[in-house]
């Protein structure tokens, strides 16, 4: 594995300057690529895209739709139940009131378990990668803190350490999903 030192960008010629700052300093083209992020949710993982096979804040509701419509079913079995005494309504009147209870049940129960961008599942996985220019440079560890000041003086946002296969000047098993691992005294955005 590779030691990559890389700083996000908003635009491909700030990129490109940072780029030209890593040759003048003698980082040889060979060792630095720039690639373009696309933002989250925009990888095309999935034959009909996106990035994950389930939202993370939908992931329990299918237990709550379960839930749902036992609970659902039991109170329409009740309702039933209680037209069928009440009005002396065919039996088919609580068969259908418990039908419509669960299925009711079921679509609560389901949202429920399901969380907005405020619910708390969508912050369990930690930071993500935001949409940009990647400058990423094949470094050493004699050069690691050389290249991730250079970057960040060029102007970079999020300056990030990795381990990664280089390969003919590029980052090739780069993974948009991954979280990036911030260099430590260049962990915070530039203000």
């Amino acid at each position: 594995m590779s030691l990559i030192i890389a700083g996000r960008f908003q635009t491909f010629p700030a990129a490109e300057s940072a780029a030209q700052k890593l040759f003048a300093r003698g980082f040889v083209e060979e060792d630095v690529t720039l690639f373009f992020v696309n933002p989250s949710g925009q990888h095309a993982r999935h034959p009909i895209g996106g990035d994950v096979g389930t939202d993370a804040g939908a992931r329990a509701a299918p237990k709550g739709a379960g839930k749902g419509v036992t609970i659902g079913a039991v109170v329409g079995a009740v309702i039933g139940a209680a037209i069928f005494a009440i009005f002396k309504a065919p039996l088919l009147v609580s068969v259908i009131a418990a039908g419509v209870g669960a299925y009711i049940g079921s679509l609560a129960g389901a949202m429920s378990h399901t969380k907005g961008k405020s619910g708390s599942a969508l912050h369990d996985e930690g930071p993500t990668r935001h949409a940009g220019v990647l400058v990423a440079v094949h470094v050493s560890p004699d050069t690691q803190t050389q290249a991730a000041t250079i970057l960040r003086e060029a102007g970079g946002i999020e300056i990030e350490k990795a381990s990664g296969r280089w390969k003919q000047g590029r980052w090739s098993d780069f993974d948009p999903l991954q979280p990036p691992h911030p260099v430590g005294e260049f962990a915070q955005p530039r203000a």
